[in-house]
C-alpha cells in the first residue's frame, strides 16, 4: 500500500509529504502548521488520520519538540486537529464559528477548482422545463436506482453520436462522476487490490482508492502523453486501471486516436470522460473502446449539476445497481429531467460555451506570459485548466502564501503520490476574465513574497 493511503502516519511519512516546509512565512511553528493545514485541506492527509506523536515528528524533521508542540496547538486552535487528552490527535476540518470551510470562496479567487462557475440561461431554461414535467413523476415513489428511462436514452444517444453505439441498457445514472467511480470501485475492488492510475491524476480518484485500502501503482505521463508499454506492463496482475484520456485533469493532455486503438491493459479499465465534450482545438474524442466509461454533466454545464453516468456492459450495470442501495437510492428526479433537456439541446448550447472557454484560456495564457514569464504554460487542446511548470519546487509554499494575496490554489502535489509535482500548478480558465486577472495578479504577488522569504532565509543561513 502506498503511504498516502494510511489512516495512521509516522513522523517519516509526514516529513515526506511536507516537502520543504521551511520555505513558508513566519516562525518555524507557523510554517509547519501552515503546511500541515494545506495537506489536510488538499486531502493529502485524509480526515480522521491519526497524526504522529510530537517526539516522532521532531526527530524526523530535525527540529525541537517545542516547535512541533506549538504547531499542533495552532492546528487544534484552528479546528484542524482534534484535541484529546492522552491520545494522538486526528485530522479534521473546522466547524461552527471557527475558520471558514475551504469550500466557501469568500473574497478569494477560487483557483483550486476547475469547473464551469456561472450557470447560463440554458441551465435556467432546462430547470424551468423540468419543473413543468415533474408532476408526471410526483404520484410515483421517486426512487430510480438505474435512472430515468429518458435520461438513459439521451446519454446512450450521445455516445452513439460520438462514435460508440450504445443501448440505454448499458447506462446507469449516478450522482456525478465521482459517485460513479466510487460505485464501480466498491463493487469491483477489495482491500489490498492493486489499482493503476495515470500520474498526475484527479485528486479525488486517489482519495477514493486510498479509502478502500487499495495499493496504487502510478504510471507517469510523458510530456506528450501516455506510455502505452508501461501501462500494459503495470496492469498485469492489477485489479483495475483508471485513466483520464480526454483533456486529462490536470495536464490537459488528449490521448491520440491511434493510441486509443493500441491501448492494451490486462485488467478492467475505467475511463473518466468528464472533460470529453470540452474540445477547444481538437476534434471531439471518440470514446475508448472496451472501457467502463464514467461521465458527468458537471464539467460540461455546471459544477452544481450532480448528475453522472456509467457506460458498461449490462452484466456490470446489473451488479452496480445491486450494490447501489448500500450508498444511495437514486439520483434526484428534477436534476435528471433538466439533464435530459440540456443533452437534447447540447449541439446548440456547446458552441457558445466553447467559445467562452477559448477566450478565457487565451486570456489566462496571456496573463501568465506577462506576469509570470518564467513559468511554462502549455496550451491544452481542451478541458478547463493549464498545467503550468514553475521555475522551482515551491508549489506548496506558493499555495500557502497565495491566500494572503487573495487566491486559493491547489498545489501540484495534490494531484500526485508521495509529494510529487512541487514544480507544477494547475491554473483553471473556467472563471470569467475579471477573476482570471485578479487571480494571476494575486499569484504573481505571492510568488514575489515567497521568493523574498527564500532569499532572506538563504542570506541568514550560516556557512558550513
Amino acid at each position: 500500500m502506498t503511504d498516502a493511503g494510511l489512516v495512521n502516519v509516522n513522523g517519516h511519512t509526514l516529513g515526506h509529504r511536507l516537502g520543504d516546509w521551511s520555505q513558508g512565512p513566519g516562525p518555524a511553528h507557523r510554517r509547519l502548521a501552515d503546511r500541515i493545514r494545506l495537506l489536510i485541506l488538499d486531502g493529502r492527509l485524509p480526515l480522521a488520520t491519526t497524526m504522529p506523536g510530537e517526539r516522532d515528528v521532531a526527530t524526523a524533521l530535525g527540529i525541537s519538540r517545542t516547535t512541533v508542540s506549538t504547531a499542533y496547538a495552532t492546528l487544534r486552535d484552528g479546528g484542524y486537529l482534534s484535541a484529546r487528552d492522552r491520545t494522538r490527535s486526528q485530522t479534521r476540518l473546522p466547524t461552527g464559528t471557527g475558520e471558514p470551510d475551504r469550500m466557501v470562496g469568500g473574497d478569494l479567487v477560487e483557483f483550486s477548482f476547475a469547473a464551469p462557475a456561472i450557470p447560463g440561461p440554458a441551465l435556467r431554461q432546462a430547470f424551468t422545463r423540468a419543473l413543468d414535467q415533474l408532476p408526471r413523476y410526483m404520484p410515483l415513489h421517486g426512487y430510480h436506482q438505474v435512472g430515468l428511462p429518458e435520461l438513459r436514452s439521451a446519454v446512450a444517444r450521445r455516445f452513439t453520436e460520438r462514435g460508440l453505439p450504445t443501448d440505454p441498457g448499458q447506462i446507469l445514472i449516478t450522482n456525478g462522476a465521482q459517485h460513479a467511480l466510487a460505485l464501480i470501485a466498491r463493487t469491483l475492488l477489495g482491500p489490498g487490490d492493486r489499482v493503476v492510475v495515470d500520474h498526475p491524476t484527479y485528486p479525488h480518484t486517489l482519495t477514493l482508492f486510498h479509502s478502500l485500502r487499495c495499493r496504487i501503482t502510478p504510471v507517469p505521463l510523458a510530456e506528450h502523453g501516455w506510455d502505452l508499454d508501461s501501462l500494459a506492463t503495470a496492469t498485469r496482475g492489477a485489479a483495475l486501471a483508471s485513466l483520464i484520456p480526454d483533456f486529462h485533469n490536470p495536464t490537459g493532455l488528449l490521448m491520440a486516436a491511434e493510441d486509443r486503438e493500441r491501448l492494451r491493459v490486462h485488467c478492467p479499465l475505467v475511463v473518466d470522460e468528464t472533460m470529453a465534450e470540452l474540445a477547444l482545438d481538437a476534434p471531439p474524442p471518440v470514446p475508448v473502446p472496451g472501457a467502463i466509461i464514467v461521465g458527468s454533466m458537471a464539467k460540461t454545464f455546471w459544477g452544481g449539476l450532480r448528475v453522472g453516468w456509467v457506460r458498461a456492459d449490462q452484466a456490470l450495470i446489473h451488479r452496480l445497481v445491486h450494490s447501489r442501495p448500500a450508498n444511495d437510492l437514486g439520483t434526484p428526479v428534477m436534476e435528471q429531467l433538466a439533464s435530459v433537456e440540456l443533452l437534447t439541446e447540447i449541439e446548440h448550447i456547446l458552441p457558445g460555451h466553447l467559445d467562452t472557454l477559448r477566450a478565457q484560456r487565451a486570456r489566462l495564457l496571456d496573463l501568465v506570459a506577462d506576469r509570470l514569464p518564467d513559468w511554462i504554460a502549455p496550451r491544452p487542446a481542451g478541458g478547463l485548466a493549464v498545467w503550468a511548470r514553475l521555475p522551482g519546487a515551491f508549489s506548496s509554499a506558493l499555495a500557502v502564501a497565495a491566500e494572503d494575496h487573495g487566491v486559493r490554489l491547489a498545489a501540484g502535489p495534490r494531484f500526485g503520490i508521495g509529494g510529487a509535482f512541487e514544480r507544477f500548478m494547475r491554473l483553471p480558465y473556467s472563471l470569467d476574465v475579471a477573476q482570471l486577472e485578479r487571480g494571476i495578479d494575486g499569484i504573481a504577488s505571492a510568488v514575489r513574497a515567497v521568493g523574498a522569504r527564500r532569499r532572506d532565509r538563504d542570506a541568514f543561513t550560516p556557512m558550513a
